[in-house]
Parts: structure tokens; C-alpha cells; sequence
């Protein structure tokens, strides 16, 4: 058996078992949690090569919160400190904290902190702590609470949806955005297979699906639609190769392609996409997986081409 990425989230089989988020304190419109949504007082720290972080900058971006939730971006190369926040191209230091790497967060806010530092982080500047580490919940906060900061009319999370949209998130969640991780840390061949089935049923599904509409829940973009780009836009470049997701490429998917080509021409989006952090981070940072460190030239994609999705 080959030795884990994250051994602590490896199980006796050979699967990966993703560990929970610590951190789940809400901030609130009315302050009544404790955390009211105020401008200048949040800021979130995130990896532009790590899809859970991408959403939060997705929904960050959508709603035009730029300039009432602060942000910065560490350098996707992680060794075994952590991410640190270092100058160069797309990254920085920390200007908020003066933290050198993002455990120093974790440790500030529980000083007993053993598990995985992991991205994106809300960090609260008032009591300096963390107030959440969960992707999903800061999407839905940005989406709910800090709706006074923000001129955009855009509802991810519509009442009318939100039983449909908790269902598929779970479906997506389960079988694509954690199957490829499931997959490519696998540490034995019945699990690797067991999660590389699954993943590209729900693909397979999903291609179905887009057959007759744009979106997931029809021609509205909502929150489950970026769930699944964080993904799809990171598949032909790592997850196919370096994390062995290779029966087929999206691209080899019509509707799935002309989908992720349609997500990533929506306003502000293709900017939140840095391919260099992404390729950078998997192909360097785990070497179980390629200890050679080449980050591979590929794939050569044009994702600016017409979606061709407006014959549905």
C-alpha cells in the first residue's frame, strides 16, 4: 500500500475519509450570532489552486463584495508548514496579520488546534479569531448576510430551490468534487476503482442532464452550478492525469464542455481562475503522487470558444 497523503484521513481499505471543518460560526446580518455583517471587519485567506476555496472567491465575486470582505491569496506551493503567504505572482504576504503561514490562524483561534490547516478561512479582524473554515457556509454568508454591501441582484440559494439544490449539492459533493480527491489519494486499487466509477457515473448523469438545459436548475445560475465548475475547471488539468480521473476528459463531454465554457465566460469569473497556482500546487505539492515535481505543459483548451449552449 502506498503512503497517504494525509494519513490521518486514510482508512484501514485504502480510502480517503476527508476531515470535518472545525470552525462553523455564522456571521449574521442582525449580529445576532454574535458576528453581524459589518464592511472592513471580515477577511478571507484562500489558495487560488484549491477548489473549496474557489467557490468562496466565486460568491465573493458575484455578489461585488470586493470592497466589504477583504482577501488574500497564499502561495499554492504547501510543504509541510503549511500554506505560508509569501510574495510572487498572484500571492502575497498577510497585510492583515503579519501571519508567515495560515496555521498561525488556527492556532490563534484554538491553540490545541492537531488537525489539517485547510482553506478558505473567515477570519474575524475585531476578535481575531476565525470565525468559519467552510466553504459551504461562507458561500451561503456572502450570499445572505452582507446583502447591504452589495448592488447585485444575484440569489445563489432561492428559497424555491433550496430543498433541490441541498440534494444535488450532496450528490456533486459525494461522487465529483470529493470523488476525484477519493480517487487520487486512494491507497488501494479497490478503492481508487470503486471512486473513479462512481465519480464518472455522476458525470455521466450530469451530461445527461445539461442535455436539455443550461444550468443545473434550468436557465438561473445558482450556487450547486459553481460547486461543480470548481471542479470541472480543474479536471482535464489535474485531475484527469495526476489524480488518474482518465476514463474520459471533459472536454470529450459536449454539454459538460459547453457548460464549463459557458460558467467561465459569466462576468469576473475567468480572473478567479489561475491555472499556473492550480497545475503548480498538485504536481509540486504532492510528491507521493509525482515525485518528480514537472508540472506538465497541457492541456491546451480554449475555454473563451462559444459555449454553443444557446440552441437548448
Amino acid at each position: 500500500m502506498m503512503q497517504a497523503q494525509f494519513p490521518n484521513e486514510q482508512t484501514s481499505d485504502g480510502q480517503y475519509d476527508r476531515q470535518e471543518d472545525e470552525f462553523r460560526d455564522w456571521v449574521t446580518d442582525d449580529g445576532s450570532s454574535g458576528y453581524p455583517a459589518t464592511k472592513g471587519r471580515y477577511h478571507l485567506y484562500v489558495s487560488l489552486a484549491c477548489p473549496w476555496a474557489h467557490r468562496t472567491i466565486i460568491a465573493r465575486t458575484i455578489k461585488g463584495l470586493e470592497n466589504a470582505v477583504g482577501m488574500t491569496v497564499v502561495d499554492p506551493i504547501r510543504d509541510d508548514r503549511g500554506w505560508a503567504f509569501r510574495n510572487g505572482p498572484g500571492h502575497t504576504t498577510d497585510s492583515v496579520n503579519g501571519f508567515q503561514f495560515l496555521s498561525e490562524a488556527y492556532v490563534a483561534t484554538h491553540p490545541h488546534f492537531q488537525s489539517r490547516v485547510t482553506v478558505p478561512v473567515l477570519w474575524d479582524s475585531e476578535t481575531h479569531r476565525i470565525v468559519n473554515n467552510s466553504d459551504d457556509d461562507i458561500m451561503r454568508m456572502f450570499n445572505q448576510a452582507f446583502h447591504r454591501f452589495t448592488e447585485s441582484p444575484i440569489d445563489l440559494y432561492p428559497k424555491d430551490l433550496q430543498q433541490e439544490i441541498d440534494e444535488l449539492n450532496a450528490l456533486i459533493y459525494e461522487n465529483v468534487n470529493n470523488g476525484v480527491y477519493r480517487a487520487g489519494f486512494a491507497t488501494s486499487q479497490i478503492a481508487y476503482e470503486q471512486a473513479v466509477r462512481k465519480l464518472f457515473d455522476a458525470l455521466d448523469h450530469m451530461e445527461i442532464r445539461l442535455s436539455t438545459q443550461l444550468y443545473l436548475f434550468g436557465n438561473r445560475i445558482v450556487e450547486t452550478d459553481w460547486r461543480f465548475f470548481v471542479t470541472l475547471i480543474r479536471f482535464d488539468a489535474v485531475y484527469h492525469g495526476h489524480f488518474k480521473c482518465n476514463l474520459r476528459r471533459i472536454v470529450d463531454y459536449p454539454n459538460l464542455f459547453g457548460y464549463l465554457k459557458d460558467l467561465y465566460q459569466q462576468k469576473g469569473i475567468a480572473d478567479t481562475v489561475n491555472f499556473d497556482h492550480i497545475k503548480r500546487h498538485y504536481y509540486m505539492t504532492h510528491d507521493d503522487i509525482n515525485p518528480t515535481g514537472i508540472v506538465p505543459l497541457g492541456p491546451d483548451q480554449d475555454l473563451l470558444a462559444p459555449p454553443a449552449r444557446e440552441r437548448l
